[in-house]
């Protein structure tokens, strides 16, 4: 397993995600929608990271480099996003 999963679980990633939900005020930055569900309800709100970190501390805790975005977006537009990154640079063949 990654070590950086673990990142999600601290009280650090915990108080950032706060931070995030307010200043984007629980509404979602690709869609305008106001999220009010709880997980895992698809208008739940997920902190995603916009560039993704692949275990860089830099990316993961920068707060320029996270939004709020619908559970069901981040389940499907972004990551169906990534997957199209990862090909694009051969990360994946």
């Amino acid at each position: 397993s990654a070590p950086w999963k673990a990142w999600y679980k601290t009280t650090r990633w915990k108080a950032l995600r706060q931070t995030i939900l307010i200043r984007d005020a629980y509404t979602c930055q690709r869609t305008g929608a106001a999220l009010g569900g709880k997980s895992p309800d698809p208008d739940s709100p997920v902190v995603n990271h916009k560039r993704p970190h692949r275990g860089d501390e830099r990316l993961f805790w920068d707060p320029n480099n996270l939004e709020v975005v619908a559970k069901s977006v981040h389940d499907s537009t972004i990551q169906r996003e990534e997957q199209d990154s990862l090909h694009q640079r051969g990360v994946w063949s």
